[in-house]
């Protein structure tokens, strides 16, 4: 999936606590071919990496706070921008958002793809 993604493609990556936002960003970075380990970002709300930036919002109130700190200007950036938590600025996402809804069953994880 990453090699066939636009350069400036958003992902929201929506889905529980443990529901596999994080690994399908590992994913995702593996298949951009960034060799750096992944982690979640969720004390710092960002993550840079070569073609990928990758967001954790869940500490964020609103997309203000996003706005305030001048995230938004990665969305026209050269890379894929991942976003955990994207409800926290789902006004402000931009019209080509590719929206990915992630759970896990117990046995499997699921992935829901909509635009």
């Amino acid at each position: 999936m990453a090699k066939e993604l636009p350069k400036n493609t958003v992902i929201a990556l929506s889905g529980d606590l443990g529901a596999g936002k994080t690994t399908f960003v590992q994913g995702l970075a593996q298949g951009l071919g960034i060799s750096e380990p992944i982690q979640s970002p969720t004390f710092v709300l960002l993550n840079l990496y070569e073609g990928l930036c990758h967001f954790d919002l869940y500490r964020l109130k609103n997309s203000k706070d996003f706005t305030s700190l001048g995230f938004e200007e990665y969305f026209e950036g050269k890379g894929i921008c991942a976003i955990e938590w994207p409800d926290r600025i789902e006004n402000i996402l931009p019209t080509k958002t590719v929206y990915i809804d992630l759970s896990y069953d117990g046995d499997k994880r699921i992935a829901e793809v909509r635009k």
